[in-house]
C-alpha cells in the first residue's frame, strides 16, 4: 500500500496538479489580498469625500443668515453649530462634534463611543487647532478618520469653534472583510472543482504516456510482444512522442529478428568450417604421422588447438548473445545442498588442489541447473589458473546477508595471487584480463562476463573481493524470486 501510494504522488499526474493547484492557490491568495485592499482604499476614499461634504455644509452655513431671525450668523458660532446638527444626520458610525472655547458644545449623535468622550485627549487637541486638519488614527483598537474645521468669527480670538466630523471604520471594515471572506471560500470551492475538472483533463492528456509505460513494461518476450504499437491520436507533442515510439519498436523488432538470424546462422555456419577444418587436421595427422618431420607435426598440432581454442571463442560469444533473450533460462526447481555438493565434486577433478566444500543450505530454489553450474564452473576453472598445486580452493552455497537482495549466494575463494584493486572492476568486461597474473589463460576472457550475464538473467549479481598475494572471493547471488520473463521447465 505505501507502495501504491508513493508511486500515485509521484507520478506526473499528480505532480502537474499539485502544482496547478499552488499556483492557483497562490494566484487566488494574492487576488484576494489585493481586493481587500482595494476596498478598503475605496472605503477611505468614500469617507474622505463624505466629510469634506459636511465641511462644506458648514462654509457655507457660516456665510449664510440664521434661519430664526433672518440676519447673518455674524460672531455666533453656537447657532452655526444649532442649525447644522439640527438639519444634518449622521451616517451610520459617523458623528459630529462640535467644540467652543475648548469644550464639547453638542454632538450628534447625542451618545459618543467611550473613547471619544470629552475627556479625551485626542478631542482635546482638536479644540486647539488653528487650521483644518484631517487625518487618520488609531484610537484602542479601532481606527477613526476626522477632519477638524476651526471657526473663528471675532478677530481677537476670543470665541473660537471647531466642527469635527469623524467616522468610525471598524463596521465598514467588518463589512470588507466578511465580504473577502465569502469570496475566498466561493473561489476556494471554485479552485476545488477546477483542480478535479483538471486532474480528469490532465489524465486525458497523459493517457497516452500511461499506455507508452504499459506497452514498454510488458516487453518481456521480444519474440511476441515487440508487435505491440500504440495508437495515434491527435496532432500534438505526445501524439509525436507515441509515433517515435512506435518507430523505435519497429527498428527493435528489425533489430532482434536480425539478431535471432544471425545467432541461429552463426551457431552453424561458425562451426561448421571449424569442425571440417579440424577433421581434415586430424585426417593428415594420421596419413603423415611417420613422413613428416618433427616441426610440420608440431605446426598441425598448433592449429589444432587454435581450431579448439576458436570453436570455444564461437561459443562463448553465442553464449552471451543468448543471455539477453528470455529463452535463455530455463528454469526448474534446484536443491540447492545438492547442487553445491555436485559442483564440488566435478570442480575436484579438474586438477590436484586443496579442495573444501566450505558450507551449504538445505533450501530450494527457482533457477536453471545448468547455467548455474556453468557459472560456478567458470569461477572454478579461473581459480585453478591462478593458483598451485598446494593452493586451497573453497565453494560453498549460503543464504545472502545482503538486506538489498534476499536470495542464495554461491562462492569460490582461493588462495592464489590475487587481484589488483584496480582490475576488480574491470575484469569483469568482455576480453579483460588482470593486469597482475603470470600465467597464461587459456581462455579469450569472457569466462567472468558470462558469469555475470547468468546471474543477471536470474535477476542476481557477481562480486568479487580480492587482495594481492592473499587470494580471492568470487560471489554469485541469485535471487529466491525467479525473473517473470525466463521460461519455467
Amino acid at each position: 500500500m505505501n507502495w501504491r501510494w508513493h508511486k500515485f504522488f509521484l507520478s506526473a499526474q499528480t505532480r502537474i496538479l499539485i502544482w496547478l493547484g499552488i499556483l492557483i492557490f497562490l494566484s487566488v491568495v494574492i487576488s484576494i489580498f489585493t481586493i481587500r485592499q482595494i476596498l478598503s482604499a475605496l472605503l477611505t476614499e468614500r469617507v474622505q469625500r463624505s466629510l469634506e461634504q459636511e465641511i462644506e455644509e458648514v462654509q457655507r452655513l457660516i456665510g449664510g443668515r440664521n434661519p430664526s431671525t433672518g440676519e447673518p450668523f455674524g460672531d455666533d458660532i453656537a447657532s452655526i453649530f444649532d442649525v447644522f446638527l439640527a438639519r444634518s444626520v449622521p451616517e451610520d458610525d459617523e458623528f459630529f462634534i462640535t467644540l467652543l472655547n475648548g469644550e464639547i458644545y453638542q454632538t450628534s449623535p447625542i451618545a459618543l463611543p467611550d473613547r471619544l468622550n470629552e475627556r479625551s485627549s485626542f478631542l482635546q487637541s482638536l479644540a486647539q487647532v488653528k487650521h483644518p486638519q484631517q487625518g487618520t488614527k488609531k484610537i484602542g483598537w479601532e481606527t477613526i478618520i476626522y477632519l477638524a474645521y476651526p471657526i473663528e468669527t471675532n478677530g481677537d480670538g476670543t470665541s473660537q469653534g471647531v466642527f469635527v466630523v469623524i467616522q468610525l471604520l471598524e463596521n465598514k471594515q467588518r463589512e470588507i472583510d466578511d465580504a473577502v471572506l465569502v469570496a475566498a471560500k466561493v473561489i476556494g470551492l471554485v479552485m476545488l472543482v477546477a483542480l478535479g475538472l483538471a486532474w480528469v483533463a490532465i489524465g486525458r492528456v497523459l493517457s497516452p504516456l500511461k499506455l507508452l509505460t504499459e506497452t514498454a513494461r510488458s516487453i518481456h518476450d521480444v519474440t511476441q510482444n515487440l508487435d505491440q504499437r500504440i495508437p495515434i491520436r491527435g496532432a500534438d507533442e505526445i501524439t509525436e512522442l507515441t509515433m517515435t515510439f512506435n518507430q523505435m519498436l519497429d527498428r527493435l523488432q528489425t533489430s532482434f529478428a536480425t539478431q535471432r538470424e544471425f545467432i541461429n546462422d552463426a551457431s552453424h555456419e561458425f562451426q561448421t568450417p571449424i569442425t571440417v577444418i579440424r577433421g581434415h587436421l586430424d585426417l593428415l595427422l594420421v596419413h603423415l604421422l611417420d613422413q613428416t618431420a618433427p616441426e610440420m607435426r608440431d605446426a598441425v598440432n598448433l592449429m589444432h588447438d587454435e581450431l579448439d581454442r576458436m570453436s570455444r571463442l564461437v561459443d562463448d560469444l553465442l553464449l552471451l548473445a543468448k543471455a539477453e533473450r528470455p529463452d535463455f533460462l530455463s528454469l526448474e526447481l534446484v536443491d540447492v545442498d545438492r547442487l553445491t555438493q555436485e559442483l564440488h565434486a566435478k570442480a575436484t577433478a579438474l586438477a590436484p588442489r586443496n579442495w573444501q566444500l566450505a558450507s551449504t543450505v538445505s533450501i530450494r530454489i527457482v533457477a536453471d541447473r545448468q547455467r548455474i553450474t556453468q557459472a560456478v564452473m567458470n569461477l572454478v576453472q579461473n581459480a585453478v589458473e591462478h593458483t598451485h598445486p598446494e593452493d586451497t580452493i573453497e565453494l560453498g552455497s549460503k543464504l545472502t546477508e545482503d538486506p538489498t537482495i534476499k536470495g542464495i549466494c554461491f562462492w569460490v575463494r582461493d588462495t592464489g595471487i590475487g587481484i589488483h584493486p584496480d582490475d576488480q572492476v574491470r575484469i569483469m568486461q568482455r576480453f579483460a584480463r588482470a593486469t597482475n597474473t603470470r600465467r597464461k589463460s587459456h581462455g579469450a576472457g569472457l569466462g567472468l562476463a558470462i558469469v555475470k550475464a547468468i546471474a543477471a538473467a536470474h535477476g542476481g549479481r557477481v562480486s568479487v573481493s580480492s587482495k594481492l598475494g592473499e587470494g580471492s572471493q568470487f560471489n554469485i547471488t541469485i535471487p529466491l524470486d525467479p525473473p517473470q520473463e525466463a521460461t519455467f521447465r
